[in-house]
């Protein structure tokens, strides 16, 4: 569970005024000293995250936020990064000294509850003070868990581990497949894994071990073969396989090997539906061809690896984007959890496979864009967009096809 990765965990994030014992919370529940702990307001001045393991629910990620009451110019930085949090959280937990429920609270509640994300409420210190009946009333009547600690002494523990489980997502207690679902018990997957200069020393990247272990866990078996290798493992088969996926990187020279007859997408566009949306993206990739010469196109990395000379996200991507249109575009890139405000300045935002984060940040980035009204999709999306083969990517996903026919019919 220790090395489960962060985008796979259930994000919790702990709120608060300064001072009210988020920290102390966090101590009590992993059982470590994680956060430090001061009577000073204002100790904690970066989140501060703790990955754990929480049964039935599985591998989860505590956050603890800086206060977000802070002032001065330090304090408007960790109410900015405190914020950021809020894109990352599945289960809101709003940490208040009993008697001190009051409209910054209710801000936060409303935060939480306007991105549908469930809500605890932690009264600390009930040692010193007590919650009122009517706040109790108000919170229990509007589906907020309310639970009681003295978190310095470790009272109350068992009753937030037990709200924090009954509140988890019904995703994170069934976890959905990343291709089990395409790929019949005992029929075979082709992997196509190119190993160049991006592709990590001794290992595979994130999604193509996530697919093989799906693979696995759902009776299915693989081959894993670079694309230099595809056409004689192929033609070595006593059957085809039933899918085909590869980096996107390879997607023209894998689109010639494969058979037209065998299924065939990316590891980029599976983590399009497993960690966004799958249907929001097609969208977005159709508007690629709305796109002109100096257009804004922001790329969204959600991981900060040091870029090398050919890099995806800076290089290629522009590259093939800037040939198809025919023309110069003016590409932004972000990392990490860094999001612009202005997205209204963009024509296109071009995501990453988020293997890095988890799926209530990419949906935060989806509504965003939404909201903005500008049309986000994703790197493999882009790429098969790009290269012309989009509709033979999305092979294995009749109703994201539907979308494409659907808007050629009306055009």
């Amino acid at each position: 569970m220790k090395t489960t990765p962060k985008g796979m965990r259930l994000h919790i994030g702990l709120f608060g005024r300064r001072n009210v014992g988020k920290s102390s919370l966090l101590n009590a529940m992993t059982r470590q000293t994680v956060s430090i702990v001061s009577d000073v307001a204002g100790t904690t001045t970066d989140p501060v995250e703790k990955p754990m393991e929480l049964l039935p629910v599985g591998p989860v990620l505590f956050i603890d936020t800086a206060g977000i009451d802070d002032v001065g110019a330090l304090g408007d930085l960790r109410i900015q990064r405190t914020r950021q949090i809020f894109d990352r959280t599945d289960v809101g937990v709003i940490v208040a000294q009993a008697d001190e429920w009051g409209g910054f609270e209710e801000s936060i509640l409303e935060e939480l509850v306007s991105r549908r994300v469930p809500v605890i409420a932690v009264f600390n210190k009930v040692d010193l003070a007590q919650p009122s009946a009517a706040t109790l009333e108000s919170l229990q009547a509007r589906g907020v868990l309310c639970v009681r600690t003295v978190a310095a002494r470790g009272e109350g523990v068992l009753d937030l581990r037990e709200a924090l489980i009954r509140s988890a997502p019904e995703e994170f207690i069934n976890t959905p497949s990343i291709l089990g679902d395409l790929v019949p018990p005992g029929e075979l997957v082709v992997l196509v894994v190119p190993i160049d200069l991006e592709a990590p020393k001794g290992r595979l990247i994130l999604p193509q071990v996530q697919s093989i272990r799906d693979i696995l866990d759902n009776d299915s078996y693989c081959v894993v073969v670079k694309e230099r290798e595809l056409r004689d493992a192929l033609d070595r088969l006593k059957r085809p396989p039933a899918l085909v996926v590869t980096d996107s990187q390879a997607f023209l020279k894998v689109a010639g090997d494969t058979p037209d007859d065998v299924p065939l997408t990316s590891f980029s566009i599976l983590f399009s539906r497993y960690k966004g949306d799958l249907a929001e993206f097609v969208r977005g990739a159709l508007a690629i061809d709305e796109l002109k010469p100096g257009d804004r196109v922001l790329v969204a990395e959600s991981c900060s690896h040091h870029p090398i000379g050919d890099d995806i996200g800076r290089v290629k991507i522009p590259r093939w984007l800037t040939q198809y249109i025919g023309g110069k575009l003016e590409f932004v890139q972000v990392q990490g959890h860094d999001f612009p405000p202005d997205l209204h300045t963009c024509r296109l935002v071009v995501h990453c496979g988020a293997c890095m984060t988890n799926r209530r940040e990419v949906l935060t980035r989806i509504l965003k864009c939404r909201q903005a009204g500008v049309p986000i999709t994703n790197y493999g999306m882009t790429i098969a967009k790009s290269l012309g083969i989009l509709e033979r990517a999305l092979a294995p996903f009749p109703a994201a096809r539907e979308i494409l026919r659907s808007r050629a019919t009306r055009r």
